[in-house]
């Protein structure tokens, strides 16, 4: 998770899309201009040997608003790795 935070921070959208399950991966992703990841706070973290989840919250600043987004991933182990599989926002 921290990987996918730090990728998404420094707009290196095409790691986040190689961890990203194939199955659930949209075909395109896009940054938001202006957007800028300023904090991650992991909550929880649950796993066993092929499913997991991560539960965090992530600060951004945007047009000088700050905000969070608060979502619980879901995460599965394929070919020896983890792969995002989705999220639900919170």
């Amino acid at each position: 998770m921290r990987s996918r935070y730090v990728a998404y921070a420094l707009g290196d959208l095409a790691y986040v899309a190689r961890t990203w399950h194939p199955g659930t991966r949209p075909d395109v992703l896009e940054p938001t201009p202006g957007l800028h990841w300023t904090g991650l706070e992991v909550v929880a973290a649950e796993h066993g040997e092929k499913r997991g989840t991560v539960e965090f919250r992530a600060r951004w600043r945007e047009a000088g608003r700050a905000g969070e987004m608060h979502e619980r991933s879901r995460f599965v182990r394929q070919s020896g790795r983890w792969w995002y599989l989705d999220g639900e926002v919170r």
